[in-house]
């Protein structure tokens, strides 16, 4: 490295990279545009000087830190590929969690609806719309390139969401009907928090990290409007930190939801919180 001068074969640029394998083959199979399988059954294959050139620089990006997601524009969740772009969060499998919980709170529900506050790379709705069809899915984000990517996402996957641009509940039409669910992975680090300045962390937006303030504001606005979006019986889910279990859940509190309950992520982290509106 770099070999972008030269005429290299796949298996002399899997060993001349400093990176682990498995991800010198995915940038080499994003390039390439061949899966991995290919690549291990022809890797005698010279690479031209452009294919080349393109895999130095994405090598040269990835060992500066550069997230994979971003370098492959994509992320696998809930089984799902969803396009991403440097523009939004990087989709994580603790937030299969929140969608899951939404999913248990859908269900029996006749032609539900559901919020998804904050989308960005529309993972959430669109895998709830992907899972049931029969939900009116709404995602809001601030960020017009974020809703773009959603949008684009839904496409991908062939779902209808209904798209909104602005802050929070005031990205919402005026006339909108009430939601038996609201889910949100809101802005929730600390703005002191050491890790925003490590990993993956330091190339995501920062706006969808922290609020700047105190890691809970946004929970506050979510609850506190959550009785104007809510019928009867309806559900707040909110992802958190795992140390903002008994915060958030004072919040909810506070704002008059009941029902409050926790659940636990895989590496058994405290990850999601919800509460019901019964007024």
């Amino acid at each position: 490295m770099p070999f972008n001068q030269q005429l290299v074969s796949i298996k002399s640029c899997l060993s001349a990279v400093a990176l682990p394998r498995l991800e010198t083959q995915l940038l080499l199979s994003h390039v390439l545009k061949r899966p991995r399988e290919w690549l291990i059954a022809h890797d005698d294959q010279v690479l031209t000087g452009e294919q080349c050139a393109q895999v130095s620089t994405l090598c040269q990006r990835r060992l500066v830190g550069e997230p994979m997601a971003y370098l492959l524009g994509q992320r696998e969740f809930m089984g799902l590929l969803f396009a991403v772009t440097p523009a939004v969060l990087i989709p994580r499998p603790d937030t299969e969690l929140l969608v899951q919980t939404a999913m248990n709170a859908l269900e029996g529900r006749q032609s539900p609806r559901l919020l998804d506050l904050g989308t960005g790379s529309g993972a959430i709705a669109v895998s709830v719309a992907k899972a049931r069809p029969d939900v009116e899915v709404w995602a809001t984000d601030i960020c017009n390139q974020a809703l773009d990517l959603a949008k684009q996402n839904a496409r991908t996957h062939e779902v209808r969401i209904k798209c909104s641009l602005g802050d929070w509940y005031e990205a919402l039409p005026d006339d909108v009907m009430p939601f038996e669910v609201i889910v949100s992975n809101p802005p929730y680090i600390h703005p002191s928090d050491q890790h925003l300045a490590q990993g993956d962390l330091r190339f995501e937006p920062r706006a969808a990290l922290t609020e700047g303030v105190d890691g809970l504001s946004v929970y506050r606005t979510l609850a506190a409007q959550a009785h104007r979006h809510l019928v009867p019986g309806g559900w707040l889910c909110v992802e958190h930190g795992y140390d903002q279990q008994h915060d958030v859940g004072s919040i909810l509190d506070q704002a008059g939801l009941q029902k409050i309950e926790t659940l636990f992520d895989l590496a058994g982290y405290p990850r999601v919180t919800v509460g019901s509106y019964n007024m």
